[in-house]
């Protein structure tokens, strides 16, 4: 690639691995990141996934609260999902609930950003009805329920919520579509020696429901995800980071969005739930090989991570699905 070909091995610093669909490795000396996917969690090819991911930094930059795209390196089979080439964020993990207001500040100047005309906004995804689209992605995981292993209680929950969230659709008009990041779990945000939080994992963006940031920052099945970033806001610290989003915007747009903060809420806990349901029959399955060659590059594998990560996944998956915390969670909107 133009001007990176003088890149010795040891300028390259593998950064430990934290997620499970990307490694990252520091060029030293350029304030640079490889992103190295292992897998689409879209399920896309290995050129796509990149296309997109590409996308989503350049459309969010202009936010001032993600990180500088400087290109990707493509699908080969030495580096059969390719990389992206993106600026190194210099920060700590977020810290909840002392940091949730810039994760909201930071959420507002991507949400606010101008929305492009239809034809431009591809490759991204452009709902045109966010909930009930984003239910149908939510339905899709859910068939993996039979198969989870689930407890009789936790089933008939999600189910019931399910339930509700068809309900909250059909009563609701189509919600305003805004720039999304989709995946606003507290680990995905590094703050700066300045307070600035700077979202970092922009895999997933799409043109949606704001309200899903919302819900992802904050959940307990997200901001108890991470060793790094764990933490249980109190319900007055949530609504405190709702408020400071909800003053970053203009009045109408949010006015125009508040009555749909709490039902995505609910929707964003069933993605996540159901995503945990359908991990646990995925990651049983073999490694997906040659990825550079093939159309949907989507791969729980725990063969695909180290098992450290994995046991720690396990860990958090099994907790979330256990009709205790389910119990717990959809307190949220009882």
């Amino acid at each position: 690639m133009q001007g990176f070909q003088d890149i010795s091995l040891d300028s390259l610093i593998p950064m430990p691995t934290s997620g499970l669909a990307h490694d990252h490795v520091i060029l030293s000396g350029r304030d640079l990141l490889l992103r190295v996917p292992r897998q689409s969690q879209m399920r896309l090819d290995a050129e796509r996934n990149l296309r997109y991911q590409a996308a989503c930094f350049q459309r969010m930059e202009a936010s001032g609260h993600t990180p500088k795209f400087h290109g990707y390196l493509s699908p080969s089979k030495t580096v059969p999902m390719g990389a992206l080439i993106v600026e190194h964020i210099h920060g700590t993990a977020l810290s909840a609930p002392n940091d949730l207001p810039a994760a909201a500040k930071a959420l507002a100047a991507i949400h606010t950003l101008p929305l492009p005309e239809r034809t431009e906004r591809p490759p991204l995804i452009d709902q045109t009805d966010p909930m009930a689209e984003t239910l149908t992605e939510v339905q899709g995981q859910a068939a993996f329920l039979p198969q989870a292993e689930l407890d009789a209680d936790s089933l008939r929950m999600i189910r019931e919520e399910l339930r509700a969230a068809e309900q909250d659709i059909a009563s609701l008009p189509k919600a305003p579509v805004a720039l999304i990041s989709f995946d606003a779990h507290p680990g995905n945000f590094l703050v700066k020696d300045d307070g600035t939080a700077i979202l970092v994992d922009l895999e997933k963006g799409r043109y949606g429901g704001a309200g899903f940031d919302l819900a992802h920052a904050t959940l307990y099945t997200s901001t108890t995800w991470d060793v790094a970033t764990y933490s249980e806001p109190s319900r007055d610290e949530i609504a405190h980071f709702y408020h400071c989003w909800r003053a970053a915007l203009p009045m109408a747009l949010g006015d125009a969005l508040s009555p749909y903060l709490m039902p995505m809420r609910r929707l964003m806990w069933l993605w996540s739930i159901t995503w945990c349901a359908k991990w646990r029959v995925e990651s049983a399955k073999q490694i997906r090989a040659a990825k550079h060659q093939v159309q949907d590059t989507e791969d729980w594998s725990a063969e695909n991570t180290s098992a450290r990560l994995i046991d720690h996944v396990r860990g958090r998956v099994d907790l979330y699905l256990s009709p205790e915390i389910i119990e717990r969670v959809r307190q949220d909107w009882s």
